[in-house]
């Protein structure tokens, strides 16, 4: 298990070397930034792809990818791009036995299902912000003391 993880690590650093982040210069140069604020580590395309490989760990992979799916979601302009989109999310994330369920309260999940025949950009606001507390309040602290981000930190550190 410690190979596989520091295998991850190695892949990502190899993946983010030379590529632009959030800031016009080499993303290991910002992964300090990340430990300021969840929404740094998520503003930022390497932060998401650290934070995910982490949660992948962690067996919770699920909450980001929900989060980002709702983020692409809010920016599309066209209806059955939307209707096509929203009915996606809800398969893969929202629905009971989804392959990729998310925690969410029953009520939520009840909710967006009544309204999932009529989507509209807000359909998953409710459960994006029940993830988003989750990953803020309870992975990202474990987030920022995993051998995932450490070595990462020292890898930019050392460069």
């Amino acid at each position: 298990c410690f190979w596989l993880q520091t295998a991850s690590v190695k892949a990502l650093i190899a993946l983010f070397k030379g590529r632009f982040c959030c800031f016009p210069k080499d993303p290991l140069e910002d992964t300090t930034a990340w430990s300021e604020s969840i929404d740094k580590l998520l503003g930022c395309k390497s932060g998401q792809l650290a934070f995910q490989e982490f949660l992948r760990s962690e067996y919770s992979e699920e909450n980001i990818l929900f989060w980002l799916a709702c983020e692409d979601y809010k920016k599309i302009k066209s209806t059955p791009e939307m209707i096509i989109s929203a009915n996606r999310i809800y398969s893969e994330f929202v629905q009971v036995e989804a392959p990729r369920q998310i925690n969410i309260d029953c009520g939520t999940r009840a909710n967006i299902t009544k309204n999932i025949s009529q989507p509209n950009l807000n359909s998953f606001d409710t459960a994006q912000r029940l993830i988003y507390s989750l990953m803020a309040r309870d992975c990202y602290p474990r987030f920022l003391k995993s051998e995932v981000y450490q070595r990462i930190l020292t890898k930019a550190n050392n460069s």
